[in-house]
């Protein structure tokens, strides 16, 4: 099945089988978020390109992965404490997308996302072997804007998230629930934004965002799960385990100039 028809319901689907794939690939992709922050686009489209063309698995991500990462964020006690900490760089994200997106269309996106997974893998590989990289409090007042004009811009030029965000949250050093709803309002910026930068530049269309509603319930139900094993699981393995899915990120994006 290479794609979807404009109205997406049961009845495009082949069989029950296929039903339950396109299910369970969300509700798989949640569980991995719900324990690490993120990895929901990468777990999705893996296995969505086993049924679907990489266009619309992504159009069936917009509207799950936006919802998720609000629901991410406000799911804590964290909330306003992330939002005014982290203000300063969650300015700078919509700033920096705004200058990137117009190179969307410019770079060859599948090698510059193999220089990010590059750089993405080369600090996980860092992270798993040598002492955690700290940051300390006193330079976050001019470090994060900068960050957030980097990440911005990364995102409006490719498309990913990730960098140099991640990084720099979890060098921070900050405890796991707050870095899980620090990434969710990073996600959520990120999102906005290149959902905004695209419509600017007619690069977005709708019948996408109505395909991915109906992908929103399997998501969620996933990231609940992710959240019960999260209280369940030590320190060190959050770590290892946030790391993992770090390090599959990377390879899926040093994957792309080769599919």
């Amino acid at each position: 099945m290479a794609g979807l028809p404009p109205r997406f319901n049961v009845a495009m689907t082949n069989d029950i089988a296929t039903l339950i794939w396109l299910l369970g690939a969300f509700l798989l992709a949640g569980l991995v978020k719900g324990v690490t922050g993120m990895g929901l686009p990468t777990v999705a489209m893996a296995l969505l390109g086993a049924l679907y063309s990489p266009v619309v698995a992504a159009a069936l991500l917009i509207v799950p992965s936006l919802i998720t990462n609000v629901w991410q964020f406000l799911k804590g006690g964290y909330r306003w404490h992330v939002l005014s900490r982290f203000s300063s760089m969650m300015l700078g994200i919509p700033v920096g997308a705004f200058l990137g997106a117009p190179l969307l269309s410019q770079l060859d996106a599948d090698w510059a996302a193999f220089s990010l997974g590059s750089a993405l893998m080369l600090y996980s590989i860092y992270s798993f072997w040598a002492p955690a990289i700290n940051i300390l409090p006193k330079h976050e007042s001019w470090l994060s804007p900068i960050i957030g004009l980097l990440t911005g811009w990364i995102t409006g030029a490719t498309g990913v998230f990730v960098l140099p965000a991640v990084p720099y949250l979890q060098a921070l050093g900050i405890a796991r629930n707050e870095l899980i709803q620090a990434l969710g309002l990073s996600f959520t910026v990120s999102t906005l934004a290149l959902l905004s930068s695209l419509a600017l530049q007619h690069s977005l269309e709708t019948v996408h965002l109505a395909l991915s509603l109906y992908a929103v319930l399997p998501a969620l139900a996933g990231m609940w799960l992710g959240g019960l094993i999260r209280s369940r699981i030590s320190t060190g393995q959050f770590r290892g385990w946030f790391l993992l899915t770090l390090s599959l990120l990377a390879v899926d994006l040093m994957s792309r100039p080769f599919r």
